[in-house]
């Protein structure tokens, strides 16, 4: 008995001085031997540590590690076609060693004097390089460009929370400038630096905001945005700081997003206001010899199309070659403007200038 118990203890002795003389890396799955390079679309339910994808040959699950080079493609949405190099772990799973993007997507030039920052969570419906995002506001669409800074964050799939600094791009689409791993989905504050339709900014806005969504009522005029909200209905301060270009087009019944602040006068004033607009194929518009119209907004008009009451009928204005406002940071129905219009080659009339008439 004595004999066995001191057998047994060598044997252990010698166990636990084997696994201090083995390196370390070798006891953990190895995944930086590469066997092969797959290519292959992401699909439904893949996470920051699980890779699904559909290959020719069938579908594929990769673990994710630490040790996984994901500097060439973090966005990991379904559908979205990406390569990577695999190899063999001691857990019995294929390991991701590098994963490359395969989907190119075209440059297009974002302002970001008007970026705001959100946090929110990626809805499963995002696809390729556009970002569902629902923040506590609403849902928000969002594209991902190869400028978009992603340093901040590991990987970006479905149903996690980020922090995302967005403006909007040439395309009409909110862009993601970067984006951040979220501490907390709830935090809805940001710092907005706004600024006006003209080259020389009137006024720029330093404080802490929060984003507020909701629909725009009938009380709404030109210096006062009254929007009705889960909380009631807020009436929000137009000045010389709000930046507008996003959400200009109030009519009633249309949904905002508005980033406010407490004035020194104890109304909430806006900062930055942002409305839903469709993507949109550019074209080219002649400016050579525009014309000139003047007549009153109707209140189908949305960010996408002006619609205006002239003394010759009605006329379809597309807003996606504006270059200045004046007078004015919303428009409301029946307000009479001034527009300074040329013909695009899609044989539309696009809006060049708006001035609001008193």
């Amino acid at each position: 008995m004595k004999k066995r118990r001191t057998t047994n203890i060598c044997l252990a002795f010698c166990l636990a001085l084997s696994m201090l003389l083995i390196p370390a890396n070798s006891i953990m799955a190895r995944a930086d031997e590469v066997i092969a390079t797959v290519s292959g679309t992401v699909r439904t339910g893949t996470t920051s540590d699980l890779l699904l994808l559909a290959t020719s040959e069938g579908n594929m699950e990769i673990k994710l590690d630490s040790g996984t080079d994901a500097s060439g493609c973090k966005l990991l949405l379904p559908n979205r076609k990406i390569n990577v190099s695999v190899s063999h772990g001691s857990d019995g799973y294929l390991h991701a060693v590098k994963i490359t993007n395969e989907t190119k997507t075209p440059d297009v030039s974002v302002d970001a004097s008007g970026a705001a920052i959100v946090t929110g969570t990626i809805d499963a419906k995002s696809v390729g390089d556009l970002l569902y995002f629902d923040t506590q506001y609403g849902e928000m669409e969002l594209k991902i460009d190869s400028s978009t800074d992603m340093s901040g964050c590991k990987v970006l799939v479905t149903g996690k929370t980020y922090s995302v600094r967005c403006a909007r791009g040439s395309d009409a689409y909110m862009h993601a400038l970067s984006i951040t791993d979220a501490i907390s989905s709830s935090s809805g504050t940001a710092t907005v630096a706004a600024s006006n339709w003209t080259p020389t900014p009137e006024g720029s806005v330093s404080a802490e905001t929060t984003w507020v969504s909701g629909t725009v009522t009938k009380n709404t005029k030109s210096d006062l945005l009254c929007l009705s909200t889960n909380n009631g209905e807020m009436e929000i301060r137009l000045d010389g700081s709000t930046d507008s270009r996003n959400g200009m087009m109030a009519m009633e019944g249309r949904i905002l997003s508005v980033a406010v602040y407490r004035g020194n006068d104890a109304y909430m004033h806006a900062a930055n206001i942002v409305g839903a607009k469709s993507s949109t194929i550019p074209v080219s518009v002649d400016t050579s010899s525009p014309s000139t119209v003047v007549g009153t907004v109707k209140k189908d008009s949305t960010e996408n199309m002006l619609y205006l009451n002239t003394q010759y009928g009605e006329m379809e204005l597309k807003m996606d070659a504006l270059r200045n406002a004046t007078g004015f940071k919303i428009l409301i129905k029946d307000q009479r403007v001034s527009v300074n219009c040329a013909r695009g080659s899609d044989a539309y009339m696009h809006a060049l200038d708006i001035t609001a008439i008193q």
